[in-house]
């Protein structure tokens, strides 16, 4: 599923190319998606100005100026650039045409993703409640501790609620709590508070560094170039079950949490 590194690094590819674009013409071809598209998205973006596109947590904001287009990349979406004549595969359900002839296309062979309209994007039901930023000024150690107080729950998945914090995803969050040296079992109400400055150092490093190698790409996500992330290439324990510890040489130990598989260093994981 892409995440906040493969949505943040897919609005870095847009913004040289889309804002200050009009919108000329929008095709939907399969309105099907986790949340039917609007039937009214043509009407109410064509002819406009893209301002700005933005992200909050793994929904890409696009500012028309008056009306947001709220986009979720849902399991299997991506957006890119397409050339001007290059005909749409049968999982390409909505193009986006500007005025320069540039086409924006989202790809979603599962259809999870979505293509919604907002007035107002932060009181849009789907945003309202979302946590803070992990990259923002907002996420800090003293907010991570006060979430973490009094919880039974393991912090793994108590760093992947979006009310905690945004855009922590399953390969994320493993690879954060290797670098703050925090098993993902471990009860969230047993970590200090300079446990908690180290494991919201290490989401931001973890996420700064992903954003950097361009995302993970584990099965469809790619880029708005087109092009595969790299991140999944340097992990330090998620996909490395057996294998030895980069940092120890201890073998990798895989759990199962919530269905979702984790993996940890024995050694360097306490």
């Amino acid at each position: 599923m892409p995440e906040l590194p493969e949505v943040e690094t897919t609005r870095l590819g847009l913004l040289p190319r889309l804002p200050g674009r009009v919108l000329m013409e929008v095709s939907v071809r399969d309105s099907r998606l986790r949340w039917p598209v609007p039937d009214d998205l043509a009407a109410r973006l064509t002819g406009r100005t893209l301002a700005g596109i933005a992200r909050r947590g793994k929904y890409l904001l696009f500012d028309f100026g008056g009306v947001t287009q709220i986009v979720h990349l849902g399991m299997s979406g991506s957006l890119r650039l397409a050339a001007p004549d290059e005909p749409p595969a049968v999982h390409d359900h909505v193009d986006w045409r500007f005025d320069d002839g540039t086409c924006l296309r989202l790809r979603d062979p599962r259809r999870f993703g979505a293509v919604l309209l907002a007035g107002n994007p932060a009181q849009h039901p789907l945003l309202a409640h979302l946590g803070p930023e992990p990259l923002g000024p907002d996420f800090a150690a003293a907010w991570l501790h006060a979430r973490c107080r009094g919880r039974n729950m393991a912090i793994k998945p108590l760093i992947m609620d979006a009310s905690v914090v945004v855009g922590v995803g399953n390969i994320y969050a493993s690879e954060a709590l290797f670098h703050a040296g925090i098993r993902p079992a471990t009860a969230a109400r047993r970590l200090s508070g300079p446990a908690c400055a180290r494991l919201a150092a290490a989401i931001r490093k973890v996420l700064t560094a992903a954003i950097a190698a361009g995302g993970s790409s584990l099965r469809d996500y790619v880029a708005s170039s087109g092009e595969p992330g790299h991140f999944q290439l340097h992990t330090r324990v998620y996909g490395r079950a057996n294998l030895p510890c980069r940092t120890c040489g201890t073998p990798i130990r895989r759990i199962v949490q919530g269905q979702r598989a984790s993996f940890y260093c024995p050694a360097c994981q306490h």
